[in-house]
C-alpha cells in the first residue's frame, strides 16, 4: 500500500510544477528555463523516467531492476510520512516563490529575491523537499538503485545550488549575501 504513496508523490510533484508553470505563463512569465543555461540539465530526464519506472516496478508486477535491501513495515510508513512532509514543503515553497518561481536558472527576468515564507528558514526549500521525498521513496521501496538515486540526488542538488547561488550573487549582490548570512542553505 505504501508504494502507491510513492507513485502519488511523484505524480503530485510533476502536477504542481506543471500547474505553476502554466499559471505563470498566463501572466506572460516564462518559468520553464530548464536547460537554457546548462545543456547538461537534459541528462536528468532519462534518470527521472528510470526513477519513476523503479517506483512503478516496485509496486506493480513489472520486471524489477535492483534487489530489495530490506523490508520493514514501520520504516515504510516513515517513508510515507517523509513523502507527505516533502510534498507540503514543496507546496509551501511554490506559494512562497510567487512569480519568481523558475525551473532552471533565469538571468534575463529572474523576478524578485524571495526571503519570506519558507525561504525565511531555508534558502533552498525546494531542494530540501526533493531530498526528503527521495529518502521517503527509498524507505518505502528500499532498492539499492533507489539508494544510488538518493546519493546522486544530493550530489546533483548541491551542484545546482552552487550554480544558482553564483547567479543570485551576480543578480542581487549584497542583498543576497546578507540573506545567505542569515538563512541556512537547507534546514
Amino acid at each position: 500500500m505504501q508504494g502507491y504513496f510513492a507513485i502519488l508523490t511523484f505524480v503530485l510533484l510533476i502536477a504542481m510544477v506543471i500547474i505553476r508553470v502554466r499559471q505563470l505563463k498566463k501572466n506572460e512569465i516564462k518559468a520553464f528555463r530548464f536547460g537554457e543555461l546548462d545543456k547538461k540539465d537534459f541528462v536528468i530526464i532519462p534518470f527521472a523516467l528510470l526513477f519513476f519506472y523503479l517506483i512503478l516496478s516496485g509496486v506493480f508486477d513489472l520486471p524489477k531492476l535492483g534487489d530489495e535491501l530490506f523490508r520493514n513495515e514501520i520504516i515504510s510508513w516513515v517513508g510515507v510520512g517523509l513523502c507527505a512532509l516533502g510534498l507540503l514543503l514543496f507546496l509551501f515553497s511554490l506559494v512562497s516563490f510567487g512569480k519568481s518561481f523558475r525551473v532552471g536558472i533565469d538571468e534575463e527576468k529572474p523576478g524578485e529575491l524571495i526571503t519570506t515564507g519558507v525561504f525565511a528558514i531555508s534558502r533552498n526549500p525546494i531542494y530540501t523537499a526533493f531530498g526528503i521525498i527521495l529518502i521517503g521513496v527509498f524507505l518505502i521501496l528500499p532498492n539499492w538503485i533507489l539508494l544510488l538515486y538518493v546519493l546522486a540526488g544530493f550530489w546533483l542538488f548541491n551542484r545546482q545550488i552552487r550554480l544558482e547561488e553564483a547567479s543570485l550573487k551576480t543578480l542581487y549582490g549584497e542583498k543576497y549575501e546578507e540573506y545567505c548570512n542569515n538563512v541556512r542553505r537547507f534546514l
